[in-house]
């Protein structure tokens, strides 16, 4: 006689991140918005059916991934937007890829350049004269630290955000930040230098000028130099780990 299959048992995993959905759920459920209070954690764990030791396990988690905030000795909130997570998950991946192939740091270059390739038009759609002459502040930037010889991340980390910032759409705001901040940091594994300051100048100021001329092409072309030039490095940093 042959026994009945047993039921797949779940994983604690598994059910830590149902539990987690469901605490979302309820969040949109009982229509709470960013600053609202959640309830108790006496009332979660009636609602949800859970014991306080598995509740505040995946309320870690939410808090760690910027979904709730906890505020001891005041309670559980809504958090506000924050990319931060994010941004330090996918940089971690990123630079730990250098270890063998690269193969997702390389993707989140990909990624990157897909992003704002397709946002490009529209950004030079959107412009005034006020976006432009933001623009070219962060260029004249960049060429007085290459000048001195000095990185040019952050002045370049704001160009690409200036180039975006028209659109008036605060998440691809944020998520082109979180490219460059992960291309920088990935970068910056081969010794701590971003490449050559004089050249990442030229290179956006040729971005800034056909952004300015309105040539959306040549815009998406230097564009593209800007990325080939990433995965260049990203395969330099790949060449010297072969070698050592």
């Amino acid at each position: 006689m042959i026994s009945p299959a047993t039921p797949p048992r779940f994983s604690a995993q598994t059910r830590l991140r149902a539990l987690q959905t469901d605490i979302m759920e309820l969040i949109l459920a009982r229509e709470l918005d960013v600053g609202d209070s959640l309830p108790t954690e006496s009332e979660l764990c009636l609602a949800l059916g859970v014991g306080r030791n598995t509740l505040r396990e995946s309320l870690k988690v939410l808090q760690a991934v910027g979904v709730i905030e906890i505020r001891h000795g005041f309670g559980m909130f809504v958090a506000p937007s924050n990319f931060a997570a994010l941004t330090d998950g996918l940089t971690f991946r990123g630079r730990l890829s250098l270890r063998h192939q690269g193969v997702e740091a390389l993707e989140l270059i990909n990624a990157r350049q897909t992003v704002e390739s397709a946002l490009i038009d529209a950004a030079m759609d959107s412009m005034d004269t006020a976006d432009l002459e933001a623009l070219e502040a962060a260029v004249d930037r960049m060429e007085q630290l290459a000048l001195q010889c000095e990185d040019t991340a952050e002045a370049e980390e704001e160009f690409h955000r200036r180039l975006f910032q028209p659109l008036g759409n605060e998440f691809l705001t944020h998520l082109v930040g979180v490219f460059r901040h992960i291309d920088l940091k990935i970068q910056q594994d081969d010794g701590g230098s971003s490449g050559d300051p004089a050249a990442a100048a030229a290179l956006h100021r040729e971005i800034f000028q056909a952004v300015a001329d309105g040539d959306k092409a040549a815009a998406v072309g230097r564009l593209g130099q800007h990325f080939d030039g990433l995965r260049e490095k990203i395969n330099g940093i790949l060449a010297v780990a072969d070698e050592t």
